[in-house]
């Protein structure tokens, strides 16, 4: 991850021994602050001697950091970490950095189109083409029955399920 920033706080740096192997270590916290409409503040740290004397971070600074997050347990609470990996210098007078924008993209003359030419858009879904149509779906109309036009009209017999005995065998 990466935040680019204005330093604007700069601590003491703090040391001790690891426990684990006795080894000498220092981190240093720095506050950083955005450019946005509504400023968002971080701080972090940098851990290790020789990677506090290779960043050299000055207060005032325009930077870059590039950092890791990660969260620690301590008597039962949780602590975030937000440790620098990199830190890069920003210029001063161009402290954000250019995004490509629609207009670097245009075609060039003698320049084949690096993108296909845009088409209407389909639907996103297909439901939505459903929804154009009518709904519910208009369908032709079965035809009436006709009765065969030979002889007398013909009723269908009637049957009577009650007097078959078999109750499991009901029309419905």
């Amino acid at each position: 991850m990466e935040l680019q920033g204005k330093v604007i706080f700069i601590s003491e740096p703090r040391s001790g021994i690891a426990k684990s192997n006795g080894n000498p270590w220092i981190t240093q916290d720095y506050v950083i602050e955005t450019h946005e409409q509504y400023p968002k503040r971080m701080m972090f740290n940098v851990f290790g001697e020789d990677k506090i004397k290779l960043f050299n971070i000055q207060m005032g600074e325009e930077i870059n950091v590039f950092f890791d997050i990660n969260a620690r347990e301590y008597n039962g609470k949780y602590y975030n970490d937000i440790r620098a990996w990199r830190v890069d210098r920003v210029d001063p007078n161009n402290p954000m950095p250019q995004q490509p924008t629609a207009t670097a993209y245009q075609q060039q003359p003698g320049m084949q189109q690096p993108f296909p030419p845009q088409q209407p858009a389909a639907p996103a879904y297909p439901q939505q083409q459903a929804m154009q149509q009518p709904f519910p779906p208009q369908q032709q109309a079965a035809p009436a029955y006709q009765q065969p036009q030979t002889g007398a009209p013909t009723a269908a017999p009637a049957t009577d399920f009650s007097q078959q005995g078999d109750d499991e065998n009901l029309p419905f």
